[in-house]
C-alpha cells in the first residue's frame, strides 16, 4: 500500500442509520463537529471490519493504517483519522478511546464467535464503552460518570447485536451470542438461518435481554450524574430509547425480521427526557 492510498471504503451508512442520536442538536453546537469526527472515524473502521470482500489480513493492515494516521506516524491514507487527529488536538481529549475502538475492530476482523458472557462484556469494553467515555470527556464530565455510561453503551451494543444477529451470521459468518449459552439452550448458530427463532434461540435472546435490563437500570443513573444540561437530556433520551428497544426485542423476533424503534417510540422518549432539562 502506497503512502497516498486511501484505505477507507465507506459502506454508505451514516449517523442517520443508527438507532440512537449521534451528535444531535441536544449537543452544544461547538462540540458537535468533534462528535461527528469521532463517529466518522468509528464508522470507517467498522466498515473495514465488516467488509465481506476483504480478507482478515487486509482488514488488519487497513486498521493499522488508520491508527498510524491517527497517531501522526503517517500523514495520509485515512481521511477520517486525519480529521479525528485534528479534532483531538483541538479538544484535548485523549486518543485512547479511538485506539480502543480499533482494538475491537481488529477483534472483529479475526474472530467470529463469542464464547461466553464475560467475553461479550470484554468485547463491549473496547467496542462500546469508549464511545460514551469519549463524549463525557469531551464535555469535561468526571470519571465518576463512566460506570453508568459503560452500562448504557454495553446495553446498546448488545441490543444492536440482537437486531443484526441473522444478518451478521448470513453475511459475515459472525455471531455475538455467547456460545456456551447457545449450547446450554440446545441451540446452534445455524438456527439463525431459519424463518423464525427456535425455542432454544429465543431462550438465549431472553437471557441477553434480561442482562440488558440490568444494564439499563445501571445506566439510569447517568443523566443524574451529568452536569451539562444539554448532554444530560441527550443521555436521558438514549437511556429511554434503550429501554424501549429492549421491550420491543422481548416482544418480537429478530430472526423473522429487523426489530427497530418506531417514530412514536422516539417521540414519547423525547417527551420523557424533558424532565432532565433543569
Amino acid at each position: 500500500m502506497n503512502e497516498n492510498d486511501t484505505i477507507e471504503a465507506p459502506s454508505g451508512k451514516d449517523r442517520a442509520d443508527e438507532n440512537f442520536p449521534v451528535g444531535s442538536r441536544l449537543i452544544a453546537r461547538h462540540l458537535r463537529p468533534h462528535v461527528h469526527a469521532f463517529y466518522a472515524f468509528a464508522r470507517n473502521a467498522d466498515d473495514i471490519a465488516d467488509s465481506p470482500a476483504l480478507p482478515p489480513a487486509e482488514k488488519i493492515a487497513r486498521l493499522n493504517t488508520m491508527e498510524d494516521v491517527l497517531r501522526g506516524r503517517r500523514t495520509e491514507g485515512s481521511p477520517s483519522a486525519t480529521m479525528l487527529r485534528a479534532s483531538l488536538a483541538q479538544s484535548g481529549v485523549t486518543v485512547t478511546h479511538a485506539q480502543d475502538l480499533l482494538h475491537a475492530f481488529r477483534h472483529d476482523s479475526l474472530e467470529n464467535r463469542t464464547p461466553s458472557w464475560p467475553a461479550l462484556m470484554e468485547y463491549c469494553r473496547y467496542s462500546a464503552m469508549p464511545v460514551g467515555r469519549y463524549v463525557l470527556d469531551l464535555h469535561g464530565e468526571g470519571g465518576g460518570t463512566w460506570p453508568h455510561s459503560d452500562a448504557l453503551c454495553s446495553s446498546l451494543q448488545i441490543l444492536n447485536h440482537l437486531q443484526d444477529c441473522a444478518d451478521d451470521f448470513a453475511e459475515l459468518d459472525r455471531c455475538y451470542l455467547p456460545s456456551d449459552w447457545l449450547a446450554e439452550a440446545g441451540a446452534t448458530v445455524g438456527d439463525l438461518t431459519g424463518e423464525r427463532a427456535t425455542p432454544g434461540l429465543r431462550r438465549v435472546f431472553n437471557k441477553l435481554l434480561a442482562k440488558c435490563d440490568e444494564l439499563n437500570r445501571a445506566a439510569g443513573g447517568l443523566p443524574r450524574e451529568v452536569r451539562d444540561r444539554r448532554l444530560r437530556m441527550e443521555c436521558g433520551m438514549i437511556v429511554g430509547l434503550a429501554r424501549r428497544l429492549t421491550r420491543r426485542l422481548k416482544r418480537n423476533d429478530p430472526v423473522a425480521g429487523r426489530v427497530k424503534l418506531s417514530k412514536m417510540d422516539v417521540m414519547f422518549t423525547g417527551i420523557g427526557c424533558l424532565r432532565w432539562i433543569n
